[in-house]
């Protein structure tokens, strides 16, 4: 017999995949498509308030980020899923590690760390579109801890620091 949940906690698992892979085209599907708007609240981890956007304008946000990142690794488990009719909510555990190498880092942001991790997890609502695929429509996350040099995350999207030539935020070890 199938069930369901595992068809909502593997939405959230490609959530991590999408961004680790830089796979914006995948990771867009993981989302209910324009013209909704996705609920999303990341204020434990920026202090920013809860927003909402389309998809599109989320991947514009996120992009510049992680590409600007040398590597990611998100990592989930020990998803809780409840369903109710054509809507579900998914508690996943996450931590999630970032990576800058730069031989200049420590010149940047006081710290030759090139590693910033959180950990703690995400609260997500799915809905179910037509064709019975679960799409998120809101994203939570909770913050417990952190770990490493932060100031990577802000150095990665600096484009004033960019290696000359190249195109690249930073430049690999």
């Amino acid at each position: 017999m199938h069930d369901s949940r595992v068809d909502v906690a593997e939405v959230v698992y490609r959530f991590a995949y999408g961004i680790d892979q830089r796979d914006w085209v995948s990771y867009r599907t993981i989302f209910v498509p324009p013209p909704a708007e996705i609920a999303f609240d990341y204020s434990s981890y920026n202090g920013r308030p809860p927003s909402t956007m389309g998809v599109d304008a989320w991947i514009g946000i996120v992009t510049p980020l992680f590409t600007g990142l040398d590597a990611t690794q998100h990592t989930m488990s020990n998803a809780l899923v409840e369903i109710d009719g054509a809507e579900a909510r998914c508690r996943m555990y996450m931590q999630a590690a970032h990576f800058l190498w730069r031989d200049d880092l420590e010149a940047h942001t006081g710290s030759a760390d090139p590693e910033f991790t959180i950990g703690g997890y995400y609260d997500d609502h799915l809905v179910q579109d037509d064709d019975d695929r679960w799409r998120i429509d809101a994203v939570q996350l909770t913050v417990w801890w952190r770990r490493g040099n932060e100031a990577i995350m802000k150095l990665a999207t600096d484009t004033t620091n960019m290696t000359p030539g190249t195109g690249v935020i930073g430049a690999p070890r």
